[in-house]
């Protein structure tokens, strides 16, 4: 199971702001992504900087053929 929280990092050992379900001495994996002003949106779910994100990755690709496109029947015998 997955689990999300924040932390804060203070005197050498990671404080975690919410609670998690865990067992005493279980070992975990941690990610440590630290939060800024854009991480912090993308956190809270901001529907305009998610999709000021998706164009902009949209756009950085290539989606055309450098050649012709393939006429249907070519498409068909494939």
């Amino acid at each position: 199971m997955v689990q999300i929280t924040e932390a804060v990092f203070s005197d050498g050992v990671l404080k975690l702001l919410g609670d998690v379900a865990l067992v005493e001495g279980q070992r975990v994996r941690l990610i440590i992504e630290p939060i800024d002003s854009a991480s912090a949106a993308r956190a809270l779910g901001d529907r305009a900087f998610a999709l000021t994100k998706l164009l902009a990755g949209i756009e950085g690709m290539r989606f055309f053929s450098a050649g012709p496109l393939p006429s249907r029947d070519e498409l068909q015998s494939r």
